[in-house]
């Protein structure tokens, strides 16, 4: 009988052909029907995660969260169920997908990251929304998963109102860009609040930040921002509730972390099969995606261990291939 296992370890050491098809074709005593019949049966919870990584995680108190969203392509699917249009920070522009919000745990001092849970956008079954979706796991990490750190990073996306109150409640500290179109107040309440594109900034704020108000927070409630280049093209304006913070440079290090979710999403894409799988239902595709998450964790703590990346680790398996093939081919080549 097939198991979860079973099905991990297929997209663990498969490499370009994620199929269930593939997966029969090349496994003794399975068939398509039996691995598609247990896929569509089970029910595999984004719990599995957590469960796999807790006991590896090494904490550190100066830890940060980062919270973001992926899309899994489908954009040449039509009958998949959960599938979605929905913008692609990948592809500037609205594709088929299913939308999946991610949170990463990332330790500083090694340089280390773990994705530590995940859900699955999917309102027309649950009625949340991808903001739902990261309260929900960020009230898991307070209260359920009790992991030791300090900052909160997460894009402009989720930096709402709520959201950045309820870190500060925590007695958290966030990091996060603001849409160029939102409205803040430097003026101490002098003037109205304006767009964050139409601010003003001296030679002096540009290198410290300025205090402002955001439009619609509490009357007394301020925070830091920041006019950050991260790019040679591209400039975020990125508020933080910590106070103390007076430099620019720092700020953009600070944001720099957030690129291990952005790897994340990369690497499990690039490396586990997580947008291969064809199935129709719902059930399966969940089932798929949550096996992906734990064989991405499987091979980032394989890398670790290994001192290696995660790419040199699946990579490795067609090394082992070449060498067995070289020391016993199955087809040896004869000279004309």
């Amino acid at each position: 009988m097939i198991t979860r296992s079973d099905y991990c370890q297929y997209l663990l050491v498969a490499q370009k052909n994620y199929t269930m098809t593939n997966f029969a074709n090349h496994a003794d005593n399975l068939n398509h029907d039996e691995i598609n019949r247990y896929l569509k049966i089970s029910k595999f919870k984004p719990s599995a995660l957590w469960k796999s990584v807790k006991s590896k995680i090494i904490q550190n108190e100066n830890g940060y969260i980062l919270f973001d969203d992926t899309i899994v392509d489908k954009n040449f699917s039509h009958k998949i169920e959960a599938v979605r249009m929905q913008y692609s920070g990948n592809a500037h522009s609205i594709i088929k997908g299913i939308g999946v919000v991610t949170c990463v745990y990332v330790n500083p001092e090694l340089n280390k990251s773990w994705a530590i849970d995940y859900r699955i956008f999917d309102p027309d079954i649950d009625g949340k929304s991808k903001i739902n979706h990261v309260d929900e796991m960020l009230n898991n990490v307070i209260n359920y998963k009790n992991i030791a750190f300090t900052t909160v990073l997460m894009d402009s996306w989720y930096a709402v109102k709520f959201l950045m109150l309820k870190i500060e409640n925590y007695g958290k500290i966030y990091y996060c860009p603001l849409k160029k179109n939102r409205k803040v107040d430097d003026s101490d309440g002098v003037e109205k609040h304006k767009q964050i594109e139409k601010l003003n900034w001296s030679e002096n704020e540009l290198k410290e930040g300025k205090i402002v108000k955001i439009n619609g927070f509490p009357a007394e409630h301020k925070v830091k921002l920041f006019r950050v280049q991260v790019s040679t093209n591209r400039t975020e304006h990125v508020a933080t509730n910590d106070m103390t913070q007076n430099c620019a440079d720092d700020t953009r290090n600070e944001c720099a972390i957030r690129w291990k979710i952005e790897e994340f999403h990369r690497e499990i894409k690039q490396l586990t099969g997580l947008e291969k799988c064809q199935a129709r239902k719902r059930r399966i595709q969940k089932n798929h995606i949550v096996s992906a998450m734990l064989v991405w964790a499987r091979l980032k703590e394989i890398a670790h261990e290994m001192g290696q990346t995660i790419y040199q680790i699946k990579n490795g398996l067609l090394d082992d291939y070449l060498i067995q093939q070289l020391k016993k081919p199955t087809w040896k080549f004869e000279n004309a």
